[in-house]
């Protein structure tokens, strides 16, 4: 025994028992936990029975939160599927097509809200959150949790309110028999018919080099005729590139007068090619004969970087601000009807397919259509200066323009005709505007608009479903120089195809509307299969055509 109270055990013992009978009379005060530096009172014999009961005599030192009257939606942060009353317009262009992703997180949000809210039938007998009544002054402090089972497991019979007894388990749907491990709403979204996306080819089938092929956002240098064959403009020359066999041939060489292609475009119907050049030519080549059919020597005086065909009349845009209309079956070198409806340059031209009006932007923010065909109309009352139209009467003749709009914030190119509604225009702004707009051309209303994120290049209508071609150039995001597919009217994004690595300035589609080629200042062509086949393009065999029967 001397060896245990001489040994450092003994001697902490003997220590501890002279402490306790020194602090006899200090026993009855709180004592300090040293981990989690919070008083806890002593257990004592001088304990009141009015004194409170905290919850850590009950469990301890560990809180564990009750959330028997908490609401499952907010724990779990579902959001109304409403959504916000305004939308925001700050869209920003995905780095790739988000169509699945979107189906995905919307078939998985449905299923977390119908697993985590509880079921309609149980609704009347969860708990509730507790409400105070109007006349209380006083504010109740918060309720500690009461002595009970944490976990607590109950069989489908008796979880049911007995006050009013079911037969539930006598079905023999009823969930407590699946074995599944969700409800039976949530079987039912997974196991119903999905929507089939489009699916679209991210790389191109073919990339051209195209050396010489101008960085510049004003000029229009690749066209795409109906017989399939693809007229580019690269520096002083001209290039026909044959879709069916690949075929690259010099259609011209302007480099004797001292001249470079600023534009080019093909008739609707036939191998007339149309060029301008910087200095204000403007040349008519046949592409079978590779020859030179009418010449235009001053045909602007300055570049011409837009030109638009509506079957014989020839109308070209320029940086003068005029736009000249010419018959080319005239043998006139001057033009028919000159407009004059912006105060810059002249960038983007179209002519609507139905023979309808011009639509013409400009670097000064505007858009103007233009009907030649001499139509009057009364003058809309408060349309001028609402919305940012302008009602300009509709003058005779096509010499003022039928509406100008003034919504773009930057210079507008980009410009297309929808071809499966008559009337509606899609125009796009620059690096400072970055919207792609839709107008009424009937009655000069902006139907919608969207905010792309970046400067819009280039717009094109699908010909075999009702999908608009955006391309894209600078931009405040990451996401730059991108070929984009919508939908419309719904603005939603099937596609983005990336591979440029300069603004992407160009496009043409193929005369079939299954293929669409952009350009680039990082001089190459890449052509991309963006469209599926036109629906009832092929005769399909009927039992119904009696023609077959007649012998």
């Amino acid at each position: 025994m001397s060896g245990l109270k001489n040994s450092p055990f003994g001697k902490r013992l003997r220590g501890t028992h002279q402490e306790n009978e020194e602090d006899g009379p200090r026993r009855n005060r709180q004592r300090v936990n040293p981990i989690f530096y919070t008083a806890t009172p002593s257990t004592t014999k001088d304990a009141t029975p009015e004194s409170p009961v905290t919850s850590r005599d009950m469990y301890g030192d560990r809180f564990v939160p009750s959330r028997d009257a908490g609401d499952m939606r907010t724990t779990y942060h579902l959001m109304d599927e409403s959504g916000p009353s305004t939308p925001s317009k700050s869209r920003i262009i995905p780095t790739e097509s988000d169509a699945l992703k979107e189906q995905a997180n919307a078939i998985f949000t449905s299923i977390l809200h119908t697993e985590v809210t509880p079921p309609s039938p149980r609704r009347a007998a969860s708990p509730q959150r507790p409400t105070t009544s109007s006349s209380a002054t006083t504010t109740l402090p918060p309720s500690t949790p009461t002595r009970k089972r944490i976990f607590h497991y109950t069989s489908p019979a008796t979880s049911a309110n007995p006050s009013t007894p079911t037969r539930r388990l006598d079905t023999p749907t009823d969930e407590a028999y699946s074995m599944s491990p969700v409800r039976a709403e949530s079987r039912q979204l997974l196991e119903s018919p999905r929507r089939q996306l489009r699916s679209v080819c991210k790389t191109p089938y073919r990339v051209l080099d195209a050396p010489d092929l101008a960085d510049d956002f004003y000029l229009n240098l690749v066209d795409w005729s109906s017989t399939n064959v693809l007229g580019v403009g690269l520096g002083s020359c001209v290039y026909l590139w044959t879709a069916h066999n690949a075929a690259v041939s010099k259609l011209c060489d302007l480099a004797g007068s001292n001249d470079t292609v600023s534009s080019v475009s093909w008739v609707q119907k036939g191998t007339m090619l149309a060029i301008g050049t910087l200095s204000g030519r403007m040349h008519i080549y046949d592409a079978n004969t590779l020859q030179v059919q009418r010449s235009y020597n001053n045909a602007h005086t300055q570049r011409i970087g837009a030109l638009a065909w509506n079957s014989h009349v020839l109308s070209s845009g320029s940086r003068d601000r005029m736009v000249h209309h010419r018959d080319v079956r005239e043998p006139s070198l001057r033009p028919f009807k000159r407009c004059a409806g912006h105060r810059q340059e002249v960038c983007g031209l179209k002519w609507a397919r139905d023979g309808g009006p011009l639509a013409s932007g400009g670097n000064d923010n505007k858009v103007c259509i233009w009907d030649l065909r001499g139509s009057k109309r009364a003058s809309v009352a408060g349309s001028s200066g609402s919305g940012g139209v302008e009602d300009s009467g509709g003058g005779s003749g096509g010499d003022t323009p039928l509406w100008k709009f003034h919504e773009h914030t930057a210079a507008v190119k980009a410009l297309a005709w929808d071809p499966h509604v008559s009337g509606v225009l899609a125009t796009g702004g620059g690096t400072q505007d970055k919207h792609i707009r839709f107008w009424n051309t009937f009655n000069g209303t902006m139907l919608s608009e969207l905010d792309t994120g970046s400067q819009v290049c280039n717009l094109i209508w699908s010909l075999t479903s009702h999908e608009l071609v955006s391309t894209h150039g600078f931009s405040s995001t990451t996401a730059q120089n991108q070929i984009c597919i919508w939908k419309y009217p719904t603005l939603n994004m099937v596609a983005s195809l990336t591979g440029h690595t300069h603004r992407v300035l160009y496009l043409a589609m193929s005369p079939d509307g299954e293929t669409i080629v952009t350009g680039a200042g990082d001089e190459t062509l890449r052509f991309w299969n963006a469209f599926p086949k036109k629906e009832g393009g092929e005769k399909r065999e009927t039992r119904l055509d009696y023609g077959r029967l007649i012998r």
